[in-house]
């Protein structure tokens, strides 16, 4: 794996462009064939490409912190779900590693730039839209579009700039440096972590991308029959689910298992669950099908209102602002599925913090009458107060981490994070293995960077007390994400392959010629999990990080089949620690100096194997 600085694989440009936007200058640079090879693309390379770029310690709003758009192999190959791309920095919200994945032409656009990975540094002196293109860089005055909608924004762009750009944007929340805004292109979202508020510090109002410069792949031939047989099965039983009605159908499936969060984890089911499901809603509304670019799949389900732009809704955003909220009218999640994406908000970040909200001011620890659970009301008001930062929604941008410690009076025990990253619609005590994936997540509380859910929901293990052999279960899952995740491919397809590894591996292989098998592949995944945890060490991670709020480890389920379960406070700690081991770094989770050796993460001398 040893080459020159300068070489070119199959499937890579080989390397990144740097942008300065207080400077207006841009600089292409090397990527060594070596770092493609070790770290691939997307999450993987982004990391790497964080270390080298991200100073230690900087404040993620800072000029110099980095904001990441990466790439990867197979994005513009015939591979089913390909066209995705990694955002990454340093996040906001939880002060930690943040990669949001997300699929659209943006991604095919972006890489035609002839670039793996553009790194955006730096703050323009006004509101700007940055253009990049195999030609060059240009900085394109914004200033009339600045506290405009990010569809609104997009649109307006496409009209303006004619040679068939594609765009990310933000909206008045990325501009009003929310916590967890979203950075946003074609109705989809890199949501988590406030990535839009780092476009917004740094005065990036939107990001377009153009170009014509391909890559080919090693073994076009073979590449194309694969694909052919990839996106046959892709459209088989594996994945009817999501085509049939998408994450959305876990509703009914979560709630009867007694895993269904609601208001505010207080309880584990809904008793508005079949008003909001659509399976059993006796006025749901009108449904259509799509898919993200080059996605034989069709998942996305877009659910259309008299009057009303149409809204795509998954299982997430329905959970944050309808049971975790305790509203029970479908119209009024879907409303405020909307302005979130108008405003420009992560639906997970904004349900999970109004409902902490919405506790705290039952309870008295803050002054909100209104915000209540079940108010729709008062929900759609605080997200537009949240994206203005308007009195209560000033405290509530910061997220629910940050606005429980100016609340205090225990607040901080019942706000719903890890690392500050506010968790999604997965009750951990009713889903243990799942609770250990959520502490140890290096970006914080994460079902798409650890699958651990998967081992609870099997026969494998008990859910309510998993024990010790769900603890390389997970590993497992959450290496196969960090694989999926640099390439980058779908994680639906997860069910399509025989052999994950070896299929993945299979594909790598013919597009960029590499001998690649599944035990490299294993190792590729530790490393760039390891360097995640590197990462996060380098801007101050402690191991009291990796937990869960205190209203998990010392309250029972109140209901559902799991009634009385808890989630103890020493099996955690025992489980953390196996982990930690099993990943070969310490009992508390610090990376060995010799392992950072093996990783290519300090000095590499020959013979490195991790």
């Amino acid at each position: 794996m040893t080459a020159p600085a300068d070489s070119r694989a199959p499937g890579y440009h080989g390397r990144y462009l740097r942008v300065d936007l207080t400077q207006q200058s841009s600089e292409p640079r090397e990527i060594p064939l070596d770092v493609l090879r070790q770290f691939i693309g997307g999450s993987g390379l982004g990391t790497w490409m964080l270390l080298q770029e991200c100073p230690d310690g900087i404040d993620p709003l800072a000029p110099q912190a980095p904001l990441l758009f990466v790439f990867s192999p197979l994005v513009g190959s015939p591979l089913t779900t390909s066209a995705k791309f990694a955002v990454m920095a340093k996040s906001p919200l939880t002060g930690r590693i943040n990669d949001s994945l997300s699929s659209s032409h943006f991604a095919i656009a972006g890489k035609k730039t002839g670039y793996d990975a553009i790194v955006i540094v730096g703050k323009a002196a006004s509101p700007c839209c940055l253009l990049v293109t195999p030609d060059g860089v240009s900085f394109e005055d914004a200033g009339d579009l600045w506290g405009q909608p990010g569809p609104a924004t997009e649109e307006q762009l496409r009209q303006r700039f004619a040679r068939g750009y594609r765009f990310t944007t933000i909206g008045p929340a990325g501009e009003n440096l929310v916590r967890y805004a979203t950075a946003s292109h074609a109705g989809r979202h890199a949501g988590r972590g406030g990535l839009g508020a780092v476009m917004g510090s740094k005065h990036l109002k939107a990001l377009g991308v153009a170009g014509d410069r391909l890559t080919t792949p090693a073994h076009s031939d073979d590449l194309i029959r694969y694909a052919r047989d990839l996106s046959r099965r892709s459209f088989g039983p594996a994945t009817a689910k999501y085509r049939e009605l998408g994450t959305i159908s876990n509703l009914l499936t979560f709630n009867r298992l007694g895993s269904l969060p609601t208001r505010n984890f207080q309880q584990s089911s809904f008793e508005g669950t079949e008003q909001l499901a659509p399976e059993t809603a006796a006025a749901a509304p009108v449904r259509t099908r799509s898919s993200c670019a080059a996605c034989t799949i069709g998942c996305e389900h877009i659910f259309h209102r008299p009057g009303k732009t149409g809204v795509r809704m998954e299982y997430e955003n329905l959970f944050a602002l309808g049971p975790l909220c305790g509203i029970s009218d479908s119209d009024v999640v879907l409303e405020a599925s909307s302005l979130c994406d108008e405003l420009g908000m992560d639906t997970i970040s904004a349900g999970a913090t109004i409902a902490f909200a919405m506790e705290c001011a039952e309870r008295g620890m803050i002054d909100a009458p209104d915000l209540r659970f079940g108010n729709g009301e008062a929900l759609h008001s605080t997200l537009r107060k949240i994206a203005r930062r308007d009195g209560l929604g000033d405290l509530l941008a910061e997220g629910s981490r940050l606005a429980a410690a100016q609340i205090g009076q225990g607040a901080p025990d019942i706000a719903p994070h890890v690392k500050g990253l506010e968790l999604p619609g997965y009750e951990p005590r009713a889903l243990q293995t799942m609770a250990l994936g959520f502490a140890v997540g290096t970006r914080g509380a994460d079902h798409n960077r650890s699958g651990a859910y998967q081992v609870d929901f099997s026969e494998e293990v008990n859910r309510f007390d998993p024990g010790s052999d769900a603890i390389p279960r997970a590993i497992e899952t959450e290496n196969e994400a960090a694989l999926m995740d640099s390439l980058i491919l779908c994680k639906f397809l997860r069910g399509v392959f025989d052999d994950r590894l070896a299929s993945m591996a299979e594909m790598l292989h013919l597009v960029t010629g590499w001998d690649v098998d599944a035990d490299e592949l294993t190792r590729t995944s530790e490393r760039i999990v390891t360097a995640k945890k590197w990462f996060n060490i380098r801007q101050g991670w402690t191991p009291a990080e990796d937990t869960l709020p205190r209203r998990f480890l010392t309250q029972p389920l109140a209901d559902g089949p799991g009634i009385g379960v808890t989630l103890s406070e020493e099996t955690l700690r025992q489980q953390i620690r196996a982990y930690n081991l099993a990943r070969g770094w310490t009992p508390d989770g610090w990376v060995p100096e010799q392992l950072l050796v093996d990783c290519g993460l300090s000095s590499q001398p020959e013979g490195s194997s991790c």
